[in-house]
């Protein structure tokens, strides 16, 4: 029902690309409309890797006045995947902590891809400089398995 909301939503305005459509669910499970974002979300990995689509492939083909390479019905939804914000923070005043990163060491992957269980979204490397001009967040890490129990494991 609320996947076929977002649709239904989505087909109104015309929409032609990848966009999310947000809803809160209530404890009885009714869901409310909060907003759609017709830009790529910083959480796209996690339907990436339940879905299987490359979504950022997708907007680039739209832009480029391809049409979108899959309907709603072809896409599924497979798993649990969970993701996590490492970020260059002061963890007490939750501030941007500037300066070089001393140490940094991403979790062996292999391949940015639904199967191997672990995806890390990244532009730093040790060494890198942490500047004040930008977001603090450094990288994500994104894991995937077909439970919620293993992709928090």
């Amino acid at each position: 029902a609320m996947g076929e909301q977002a649709c239904q939503l989505a087909r109104a305005v015309n929409y032609q690309s990848a966009g999310t459509v947000e809803f809160l669910v209530d404890s009885q499970s009714n869901f409310y409309f909060l907003e759609m974002n017709t830009r790529l979300q910083v959480e796209h990995p996690i339907t990436e890797c339940i879905t299987g689509v490359d979504i950022v492939q997708e907007m680039l083909r739209v832009a480029a006045g391809h049409p979108l390479s899959y309907t709603q019905t072809d896409i599924p939804i497979k798993g649990w995947a969970v993701e996590c914000r490492v970020y260059a923070e002061d963890p007490v005043r939750y501030l941007p902590s500037i300066g070089l990163l001393t140490k940094y060491i991403e979790p062996p992957v292999s391949g940015n891809t639904p199967d191997t269980g672990v995806r890390c979204d990244s532009g730093i490397v040790e060494g890198s400089s942490i500047s004040i001009h930008y977001d603090p967040m450094i990288s994500k890490l994104v894991t995937y398995a077909p439970t919620r129990d293993e992709a928090l494991d």
